[in-house]
């Protein structure tokens, strides 16, 4: 299944993308596409339903975050080996874990503000994963099986706040509108290898990053398995694993992202997103 949820901001409704790529609403079955509604048993009770029985959302609607009330948004760092060598950076010997603020959470196709006083603003294409089921001490054989589905994830990064304001990396990577999700959740069971999908990410028609899951250094299982060591997952948690080379910071001379410019990234299966870059 596609889920999605649809709307203005803050008051966005459930939906489901129907064969034929038409939003069906889902809001007189389920409340949100958040908690509990992402457990096996919730998402089973979805897809009995049949797509044609419910409304036909009209329109173009704004696409919101595909999962609600995100509780943690987890983040893995340097965790493709080809983005970690054009970073300079050796590949770490267990995952780098950091954590974007909920607060910067927004649609797939929202305007990206740069914030004041940045100069360093930079993109990086992502898989999403959202946790279904609580998840604690996980093995990585069972780890896949707490898994709702897949997103593509913006990990916007403001890399002067990042790198040399002090502190975790949190700063550079929680402002407002720098954690676009969507425009999909798409659930495990159509998704058949997380370790073999296809993703870019295009700034004025300019193919930055053109690369693979295939080249993740901690593959999806482990980094659940890991997190899981230190904390508990919750339905509707959001993990960002990492992205390939071809960020601004790796270019020679480095880029960065201005008022005006549009970004498109996508991952195969997982959709597209579009956003236009604002001042903030």
């Amino acid at each position: 299944m596609k889920l999605l949820r649809y709307g203005a901001l803050g008051a966005e409704k459930p939906g489901l993308m129907d064969a034929d790529g038409q939003i069906r609403d889902l809001s007189g079955v389920i409340d949100d596409i958040a908690g509990d509604t992402l457990g096996d048993a919730a998402l089973d009770k979805l897809r009995s339903v049949d797509p044609a029985s419910l409304p036909v959302v009209d329109g173009s609607p704004r696409i919101g975050a595909c999962v609600g009330h995100v509780g943690k948004f987890i983040c893995i760092g340097l965790n493709y080996a080809d983005h970690a060598a054009e970073s300079g950076l050796a590949l770490p010997e267990e995952p780098v874990i950091f954590f974007k603020a909920t607060s910067s959470v927004c649609g797939p196709n929202d305007d990206t503000e740069i914030p004041r006083t940045s100069v360093k603003t930079d993109w990086e294409v992502e898989l999403g994963v959202v946790i279904g089921k609580h998840t604690k001490y996980v093995s990585k054989e069972d780890a896949l099986d707490h898994v709702a589905g897949y997103c593509v994830v913006n990990d916007l990064s403001e890399r002067d706040f990042q790198l040399h304001r002090s502190g975790q990396w949190v700063k550079g990577k929680s402002c407002d509108t720098f954690g676009p999700i969507g425009p999909w959740l798409v659930t495990r069971d159509e998704v058949a290898d997380p370790q073999n999908l296809p993703m870019y990410l295009e700034v004025n028609g300019h193919r930055y990053q053109d690369g693979s899951t295939a080249t993740m250094h901690f593959d999806v299982a482990t980094v659940i398995s890991h997190l899981s060591q230190f904390m508990s997952l919750q339905p509707g948690d959001v993990i960002s694993t990492g992205t390939p080379p071809g960020v601004g910071l790796g270019q020679k001379p480095e880029v960065y992202l201005k008022p005006g410019d549009k970004m498109e990234l996508g991952i195969e299966g997982l959709g597209v997103q579009h956003q236009t870059v604002v001042a903030g």
